[in-house]
């Protein structure tokens, strides 16, 4: 069990989730056991960067009470033990995808794992309060691998997919570092609140929903989503930019103001909500060939 938690379980599901999206979103067709094997892979990668990333924070993870219980700080797994199941687990995710699907997918995933566990984890998180910004991207690569393992190629409509999580990402998780800005402080990670403050971090995560709202609809312009996705991405869209003006508008994160962290608690939860929501719809559309859509509007 607690290896199972070392590959951040909820993390994988979103990481799944959205790779197989981009696989059955994309055009041609993969045999059901083999498109099995190819999301296996990208669990097992999943999982394999997440062990790597407890691996390697272990130091600060213990100082911070969200995730001192994580099985490494809390002295479950042994340090070595996490870096070779995670080393491991890394080989075998790869080879699994190069066997099932196309080399593209295969050099995706792996560089994706690379750029979670070295890019982000080992650099970007400790030195810059951009981190998550740039390392979003290591989590925006899942739906274009699955794209990739279906047609060996990753077109624009991947591409897409892929903004729409990395514009996501850090109004997502800054809504989060609004109510643990003090344990990245104490643990000495310069999230965007520790070294810019709560008020410019509402600020930010503002501009950024404004900006991934409407990007959340570049899927109907090119004929990616049908009706079901548009009026998801539309509602969900609105959602997500209200829940980011009322936390604007507050005093989220301020010292010694406890009472408008619940407006980020709101904002963290309908961002995740909304994510779920556009590849759900996209799943929908794609899954069931036997739905109509108008031209202009069809799921191709």
């Amino acid at each position: 069990m607690d290896f199972v938690r070392l590959m951040k379980p909820r993390v994988m599901s979103l990481v799944v989730f959205t790779a197989l999206a981009g696989l059955v979103a994309a055009p041609g067709d993969m045999h059901p056991f083999t498109a099995a094997v190819a999301i296996l892979a990208v669990a097992l990668g999943s999982g394999a960067a997440g062990a790597l990333n407890m691996w390697y924070d272990a130091d600060i993870d213990r100082l911070m009470a969200r995730t001192a219980h994580r099985p490494v700080p809390a002295g479950l797994i042994a340090p070595a033990d996490a870096l070779g199941f995670g080393l491991i687990m890394s080989v075998i995710s790869v080879m699994l995808m190069a066997l099932a699907a196309t080399p593209l997918a295969a050099a995706l995933l792996a560089f994706s794992i690379v750029f979670y566990v070295v890019i982000y984890t080992m650099w970007l998180k400790r030195s810059t309060a951009q981190n998550i910004v740039i390392g979003g991207a290591a989590g925006a690569f899942p739906p274009v691998i699955g794209w990739a393992a279906v047609t060996g190629n990753a077109p624009i409509d991947a591409w897409i997919l892929f903004g729409l999580i990395f514009l996501w990402t850090p109004p997502h998780f800054w809504a989060l570092s609004l109510w643990t800005s003090k344990e990245y402080a104490r643990a000495g990670v310069p999230m965007l609140p520790v070294t810019r403050g709560a008020a410019e971090t509402r600020r930010q995560i503002l501009i950024y929903t404004l900006i991934v709202a409407p990007f959340g609809l570049a899927p109907v312009a090119t004929g990616l989503g049908g009706w079901i996705y548009l009026v998801v991405a539309s509602l969900g869209g609105i959602a997500f930019l209200y829940g980011a003006v009322r936390v604007f508008f507050s005093r989220a994160g301020d010292d010694n103001v406890r009472a408008d962290l619940r407006r980020a608690h709101v904002l963290f939860g309908i961002s995740i909500i909304y994510l779920f929501a556009l590849f759900a719809a996209l799943l929908i559309e794609h899954a069931l060939p036997m739905v109509y859509w108008p031209a202009g509007l069809g799921a191709g």
